[in-house]
C-alpha cells in the first residue's frame, strides 16, 4: 500500500499539469483505475486516494487528522485555491515525506517460544 501511495503521489504531480484537472479530481480517479496504475486491487484503491491526500494535507502544515476526515477534505479545497505550481510542490513534498516513512524491508526474525525446564529438573 505504501507503494502505491508514492505511485499515486507521483501521478498526481505529473498530472496537475492539465488546465482541466483538479487535485481532487486526479485524487478520485485512483480509485477507479488502481489496479492498473496502482498495482493493487481496484478496492483497495480509496485507501490510497485517502493516505496521498492526507499526506498533501500535512505538506501544507494543516492537520490532517484521520485520512477519511473532515480536516483532509476542508485542506484539499483551500489547496485548490493555490496556484498550481504550489499544489505540485506540496505534491513533491509530500510524496519526499512519505518516501521517507517507507516501511522496514528487512524481514523480521521468527518469534521463538523460550522452553522453561519443568518443575524439578535443571538443565
Amino acid at each position: 500500500m505504501h507503494n502505491a501511495t508514492l505511485i499515486l503521489l507521483d501521478i498526481v504531480e505529473d498530472c496537475l499539469n492539465d488546465d482541466d484537472v483538479s487535485l481532487t479530481g486526479v485524487l478520485g480517479g485512483a480509485r477507479d483505475h488502481a489496479e492498473h496504475m496502482l498495482g493493487i486491487f481496484s478496492s483497495y484503491g480509496v485507501l490510497a486516494e485517502a493516505e496521498a491526500a492526507a499526506q498533501i494535507v500535512q505538506a501544507a502544515g494543516l492537520d490532517a487528522g484521520s485520512p477519511f476526515g473532515l480536516a483532509v477534505a476542508q485542506g484539499l479545497t483551500g489547496i485548490e485555491q493555490l496556484p498550481v505550481k504550489q499544489q505540485q510542490q506540496l505534491v513533491r513534498t509530500a510524496a519526499r515525506r512519505y518516501a521517507i516513512t517507507a516501511p522496514s524491508r528487512t524481514p523480521a526474525a521468527p518469534a521463538t517460544a523460550h522452553r522453561r525446564p519443568a518443575p524439578g529438573r535443571s538443565r
